[in-house]
């Protein structure tokens, strides 16, 4: 089961003491989870009052960083609207990465998704879009990029478990009718990480789990950290 791990987020060390949010933390996870388990890394850019950032002088530092800790990990990060002004600033920002990640998440629940998606590709870095409602999910059909994404991302926005679960599975059954061919990952937050982690092995897709999504095991302990949550995942697929 391939296996992503998110391992920050806007996630803070208030809330995990471990939580990675330097550049050479970040580093440091990444070759920690690789080593767990994951099969590629996501991170958000962090800045120092907690912020994220997705400025190009800030990424590069994060990116050279990851590079010299873990050569040939294959990373990727956010362009979300959350970490600029809006869609103009955020495609200025993408267009003037000098450094760039080996792929970049867009959600089309935002506005300019599409240009973003376009521009991410036209850069040479693999694209990987993501729906958080069936509102998302018409935008994405319709985009120019769509047969362009190495995944899809299906990321309901449900509080409940089992109404989390039947909107991903709702989610990914239109995106599969409509004759997408690249693979489907689900992920949740808080309460619905877990069941979505085995609604994605059920339905042979792939997963995300870290920091990011939420910070207990399926016991309902908190984790040590993002490795241990990796291969927690790694247990629970392998026993099924």
């Amino acid at each position: 089961m391939f296996l992503k791990a998110a391992v920050n987020g806007g996630r803070s060390r208030t809330e995990h003491p471990t939580v990675p949010v330097t550049a050479e933390q970040i580093a440091a996870d990444t070759a920690a989870v690789l080593a767990a388990g994951a099969d590629v890394v996501h991170f958000h850019v962090r800045t120092p009052d907690g912020g994220q950032s997705i400025h190009p002088e800030a990424l590069a530092e994060v990116l050279r960083a990851i590079r010299a800790t873990a050569p040939g990990a294959v990373v990727g990060t956010t362009t979300g609207l959350w970490t600029c002004s809006g869609p103009e600033e955020r495609y200025a920002l993408v267009k003037a990465w000098d450094v760039l990640p080996d792929f970049a998440s867009v959600a089309f629940c935002e506005e300019g998704a599409a240009d973003t998606a376009r521009l991410v590709v036209e850069r040479g870095m693999v694209l990987e879009s993501a729906v958080w409602t069936m509102d998302d999910v018409p935008a994405l059909l319709a985009s120019p990029t769509l047969h362009d994404n190495v995944r899809i991302l299906i990321e309901p926005v449900e509080e409940d478990p089992e109404e989390a679960v039947t909107a991903a599975r709702a989610m990914a059954g239109r995106i599969l009718a409509a004759g997408v061919t690249c693979p489907i990952l689900y992920h949740g937050e808080g309460p619905t990480v877990w069941p979505l982690v085995h609604a994605a092995a059920e339905d042979g897709h792939q997963t995300r789990i870290g920091f990011e999504d939420g910070t207990d095991l399926p016991d309902g302990t908190t984790a040590r950290d993002n490795a241990t949550l990796v291969r927690a995942v790694r247990e629970l697929t392998t026993d099924n």
